[in-house]
C-alpha cells in the first residue's frame, strides 16, 4: 500500500495554484503556506515585504496510487511560468518565485527529472529559474488565503488569474481532474 506524500510548490500567487490543485485526482489535501525563508512563523504582511525570503506556496498531500509526482509536476509547469525569476504575470518579488521543496531525495530527483524534460522539449524560449530545495520553515497561511478562490470566484485578481489557470489545467489535463 502506498502512503500519502506531500510536496511543497511555490509557482506564483498561493490563490492561483491551490485553485488548481483542488481539482486534481489523487491530491487529498491543498494547504496555502510560506516555506524556505528566513522567518518561521511568517504573516501574509511579514511575507508581502519581501524581506522574509519566505516563497508564497502549496503543500499537496497525494495519493501515489491515484497520481505521481512526476504528473503533479507536469501540471506545475503548465500552469506557471518557470522561466521568469521572482514574479508571474505583474506580481513580483522573491515571495513569487518557482519553486519544488521537496521532502526526500527521491522527490528531488523526479523534480531535476521532470525539468530535464521540460528543458529538452524546447516548450519554453527561456531556460527554467525553477529552484529546488528541501523543504524548510513552512508555515501555514491564515485561515482567510486558504480556498480562496472557490470562496472568492468573482474577486478581480481571481477572474483574471487564476480562473484563467483553472481552465488552462481542465484543457490540457482532463484526464487528471477529480470526478
Amino acid at each position: 500500500m502506498n502512503e500519502s506524500q506531500t510536496i511543497t510548490l511555490g509557482g506564483g500567487c498561493f490563490w492561483c495554484t491551490e485553485a488548481v490543485y483542488v481539482n486534481v485526482r489523487g491530491i487529498t489535501d491543498v494547504e496555502s503556506g510560506y516555506s524556505n525563508g528566513q522567518s518561521t512563523r511568517p504573516s501574509y504582511e511579514d511575507v508581502c515585504t519581501g524581506r522574509t525570503g519566505c516563497n508564497e506556496v502549496v503543500q499537496l498531500t497525494f495519493d501515489p496510487a491515484q497520481i505521481t509526482l512526476h504528473e503533479i509536476l507536469e501540471i506545475f509547469f503548465v500552469i506557471h511560468d518557470p522561466t521568469t525569476l521572482n514574479r508571474q504575470g505583474n506580481d513580483a518579488g522573491t515571495q513569487y518565485r518557482s519553486g519544488i521543496y521537496v521532502s526526500s531525495p527521491e522527490q528531488e530527483t523526479v523534480a531535476r527529472e521532470v525539468i530535464a524534460e521540460m528543458t529538452a522539449s524546447g516548450v519554453y524560449s527561456q531556460p527554467i529559474v525553477t529552484e529546488v530545495a528541501p523543504l524548510s520553515h513552512y508555515w501555514p497561511a491564515e485561515d482567510y488565503h486558504q480556498d480562496f478562490f472557490a470562496r472568492n470566484p468573482n474577486q478581480g485578481y481571481c477572474m483574471a488569474v487564476a480562473a484563467p489557470k483553472v481552465a488552462k489545467f481542465r484543457k490540457t489535463f482532463a484526464r487528471l481532474q477529480k470526478d
